[in-house]
């Protein structure tokens, strides 16, 4: 018999298979997403949040051995990173590759963060593709940190609404994000 979180995980995962956008609980906060690799969903989510295109958005995979899809060389210095640091941490690769254009900033760069969330991990592993996570709010406002804070924009643009945590108030704020820089060091842009 399939429990509640693996029937959501499968419906969610048939929703973003078809290009469309859900919003879910992240292991931060409530977040808009759909898949990554694919652009007209991410240019929904764009005009949904109302916020200007040139700003690329994070994508979550569900491992750090799927970071080499998604980025051309990957520095030994993240895989330390990602191993020891134990909050939520998105960190900014150079020369993203195999995602769609409008989640790659102008400068080349992905933010990628590896998800701890249970539900989260399991819906990007079947996927098997790395999925936006960018906070559900217009742009400008602040973070919902339980579902009942969301707009109603936000609530009646999306195509899914998954079900998993809706009534749980996550005690969590957006993920500390790091910058890898070229001589291999890094620089904390959010904390």
């Amino acid at each position: 018999m399939v429990n509640k979180m693996e029937a959501e995980i499968k419906l969610s995962v048939d929703f973003l298979k078809k290009g469309k956008v859900i919003l879910y609980a992240t292991d931060t906060i409530w977040g808009i997403g759909c898949d990554a690799t694919q652009a007209k969903p991410v240019d929904r989510i764009y005009r949904l949040k109302q916020r200007f295109e040139r700003k690329s958005m994070i994508i979550l995979l569900d491992h750090p051995d799927k970071l080499s899809t998604y980025v051309k060389s990957v520095p030994p210095i993240a895989y330390d990173l990602i191993e020891r640091y134990r909050e939520p941490l998105t960190i900014i690769y150079p020369n993203a590759m195999n995602v769609a254009r409008n989640v790659v900033a102008d400068d080349g760069t992905v933010a990628i963060r590896i998800v701890h969330d249970e539900f989260c991990r399991k819906m990007i592993s079947l996927l098997n593709k790395p999925v936006v996570s960018t906070s559900a709010n217009l742009s400008g406002q602040p973070d919902p940190l339980i579902f009942n804070k969301i707009t109603k924009e936000i609530v009646q643009g999306v195509d899914h609404i998954v079900d998993h945590n809706r009534d749980v108030i996550i005690r969590t704020k957006p993920s500390t994000i790091i910058r890898l820089l070229e001589n291999g060091e890094f620089e904390v842009i959010r904390k």
